[in-house]
């Protein structure tokens, strides 16, 4: 096989369900080793391609490039020993598996759910490198909220074992009595934290730029966007006083029932399909769903995300609405998240990118500076398109940028500086119009995934600049379409790869 085809073999066995959930057909049977001896054997596998992709000289340098920093970054995140202390959020393997087994055809591999449920909680219990206290007691919480559902159709013939490995999983996290305090929760306080912390900020922004630099632009952002509120502000509710704003927004404009945020969601949708002829040149083959996440599932599902469409395109993308204490939760935020997880967001991405003849490591590669910062780019295009309702949903836009901007400082501020989780969570609370159980659950994904949060507000501000100087360089001939497609169609690449493609693209005859 090619080096690609030898990378992406190796990615996929790494993590099947990922394979799966990206709709990649020939990993339904497996689940991946989570033990320290099944890690470090993936981990040689993975480096000993890296090796190989210094003097390989079969492939193009854009695929190249893109082995290189996914191999770079399983390597790495393999070495931060992220499994041994994530146990509460969508991040541990355990409450990830649990969340998405419903979503999926797990029954070629429910037989392997209690091997990998014990690996993870011997992972956990062996380790030094302790999950705050808090995370484990939640880790407890929702263990136990599982084990109290009554056995789930997904669960087959195969419910008792699963259940019994659960169970442990539970027991593990409830033994340990020595977990962090809430003062010591970022990387930094770990055993090889500060070298780790920047091998994931490198991996997830495919940038050159340090924690400082990345809190700095963090700060810079944040201060840019309040004169954007009072802008909307001063339009919207005759005020420019921005806590008078940030006020509003959290008490006012409330979704009045679970079907009415549903509704939003699917209007603005086909609004941006109607619209997104005039900005693509190509559509995707597949469209795009809204459901509601099941029931059983809210307390421990994110708010929305999106799911692509499998390779045989037996059901559409689908977009995944948390209903969940809707009428606790502001409508502003509907459009703009619609826009960024589904049409023209990741839908289009994920899609347009499955459906070109590129090698399947470029059609699936996960790049989240790239993915996510499309998603947040996205948010901007609507705008540009045409697609917000109201100056009420704009204010969303700029409340989402805002929460991205709020991660670059507290990300780094958690786990290159020290902050104690109180410190992170007022800042966004400063900063931002998240709800407190948003910004609570917020800081906690960014404690168990460190740097993950950081790639958003990078990779969109780099899609800028790079359009921003195709323009400029083209003038009159600048094409948004075309840019588009090739942004697209080129598949998840890193940022300083999909700078070269444009480039070449802008200098073309």
């Amino acid at each position: 096989m090619s080096l690609a085809d030898d990378m992406f073999q190796a990615m996929m066995d790494f993590s099947p369900l990922q394979a799966t959930m990206l709709g990649v057909p020939g990993w339904e049977d497996g689940l991946g080793d989570l033990s320290v001896e099944g890690q470090r054997a993936d981990r040689d596998r993975i480096a000993a391609l890296l090796e190989r992709a210094e003097t390989d000289d079969t492939e193009d340098a854009v695929t190249l490039a893109v082995i290189k920093q996914q191999g770079r970054a399983l390597v790495d995140r393999i070495d931060a020993r992220l499994v041994e202390h994530s146990v509460a959020t969508m991040s541990s393997p355990v409450n990830s598996l649990l969340m998405v087994a419903s979503k999926l055809d797990v029954s070629q591999r429910l037989d392997k759910f209690p091997a990998y449920i014990e690996q993870a909680a011997a992972r956990v219990r062996d380790s030094d490198r302790r999950p705050l206290s808090r995370h484990l007691k939640t880790g407890v919480e929702r263990m136990d909220a599982f084990l109290a559902l009554p056995p789930q159709e997904w669960e087959g013939a195969h419910s008792a074992d699963i259940r019994a490995a659960v169970a442990g999983f539970r027991d593990v996290l409830a033994s340990i009595e020595d977990g962090r305090p809430d003062d010591k929760a970022g990387l930094c306080w770990l055993p090889e934290g500060e070298q780790n912390y920047a091998n994931l900020v490198r991996n997830y922004t495919t940038t050159s730029r340090t924690p400082d630099e990345l809190h700095r632009l963090g700060l810079d952002v944040i201060a840019s966007l309040r004169e954007e509120y009072a802008e909307i502000g001063s339009r919207l509710w005759g005020t420019s006083d921005v806590p008078e704003i940030f006020h509003r927004l959290r008490t006012e404009l409330l979704w009045d029932s679970e079907e009415q945020m549903i509704s939003s969601a699917v209007e603005a949708i086909a609004r941006a399909e109607a619209e997104a002829p005039k900005w693509f040149g190509r559509m995707p083959g597949v469209g795009c769903q809204v459901r509601a996440v099941p029931e059983e599932e809210q307390r421990t599902s994110a708010i929305a995300f999106y799911q692509p469409a499998p390779a045989d395109r037996s059901r559409p993308g689908t977009y995944w609405l948390n209903p969940l204490g809707a009428t606790e939760r502001s409508r502003t935020l509907s459009e703009v998240t619609a826009f960024h997880e589904a049409v023209p967001g990741h839908h289009y991405q994920f899609s347009i990118a499955s459906e070109t003849e590129l090698p399947n490591m470029r059609k699936y590669a996960f790049i989240e500076a790239y993915l996510e910062g499309w998603g947040l780019y996205t948010e901007r295009l609507a705008d540009e398109m045409g697609l917000y309702s109201s100056d009420e949903q704009r204010l969303g836009m700029l409340g989402l940028d805002a929460m991205r901007a709020g991660r670059l400082v507290v990300d780094t501020g958690l786990h290159a500086f020290g902050w104690s989780r109180q410190q992170a969570i007022d800042y966004l609370r400063d900063n931002t119009v998240m709800s407190e159980p948003e910004i609570v659950a917020e800081i906690d994904r960014y404690i168990e995934t460190p740097g993950q949060a950081l790639a958003y507000m990078v990779g969109r501000l780099e899609i800028q600049r790079i359009r921003a100087e195709a323009e400029t360089k083209l003038g009159d001939r600048f094409d948004v379409r075309a840019f588009h497609d090739l942004v697209v169609g080129s598949g998840a690449v890193p940022l300083s790869t999909l700078d070269e493609i444009v480039t070449a693209w802008a200098d073309a005859p």
